[in-house]
């Protein structure tokens, strides 16, 4: 079984590109198996959340990250979770 690790991703995203195009940067930090689950997680998060399409988001650069060089206390937490429980 795989070790899930952290990854810090980088990189910009085209916001309001009928308008005023701008270009955004971003750093996420992210849980994820492989490089390319990380990077599959952020472009689905900014769509989402940005309402942006797939191909006005350009990744930068993808690296991992050790636990102590993580910043978002809330993938710390969830990384120190033993077990899940689902309450009805």
């Amino acid at each position: 079984m795989s070790e899930v690790k952290f990854f810090l991703v980088e990189g910009r995203m085209l916001i309001s590109h009928d308008k005023m195009p701008q270009w955004w940067k971003f750093r996420k930090e992210v849980r994820a198996l492989k490089p390319e689950h990380a990077i599959e997680k952020v472009l689905s998060e900014l769509g989402s959340n940005h309402k942006v399409k797939r191909h006005h988001i350009v990744i930068e650069r993808v690296v991992e990250l050790k636990p102590e060089e993580v910043t978002n206390q809330q993938l710390l937490a969830l990384a120190r979770l033993k077990r899940w429980v689902k309450l009805e």
